[in-house]
């Protein structure tokens, strides 16, 4: 439970980081969005909603392509996973219209970025028992 909250915390800072010095990777509010019936109309609730949807997916779907991809990670040596990291987040593009992230050097740092927001999230939290 506590590395699926990282993964959201890590997110929303990801993104708000990544709009902020990223050339090219936008937030817009776009009047009358909404995200199953919840209207969207600032951006602290874009960057909520799009930290929980790329957790949820790091969450789930990270597994999945890591077990599908393994030999080409074996390959690469790892650095397959960047470009998992990168459709996950390309994912999130394609789901929100309110973000814009180009094709592939925009892209590559918003990875870049959120998975080192990662890095730093767990070590700033405080460690508890457990679970």
């Amino acid at each position: 439970m506590r590395k699926f909250i990282y993964q959201i915390v890590a997110g929303i800072l990801g993104f708000w980081l990544a709009v902020k010095f990223v050339s090219g990777v936008e937030l817009k509010v776009i009047a009358g969005s909404s995200f199953f019936g919840i209207p969207l109309t600032a951006r602290w609730q874009l960057f909520l909603l799009l930290g929980i949807i790329l957790g949820i997916l790091n969450f789930f779907l990270r597994p999945l392509l890591k077990t599908i991809t393994l030999p080409l990670r074996i390959l690469t040596l790892g650095l397959f996973g960047l470009v998992i990291s990168m459709v996950i987040i390309w994912i999130v593009d394609l789901l929100f219209q309110e973000l814009t992230v180009p094709w592939f050097l925009p892209l590559f740092w918003t990875t870049i970025i959120i998975w080192g927001v990662n890095i730093i999230i767990p070590g700033l939290w405080p460690k508890g028992k457990k679970e």
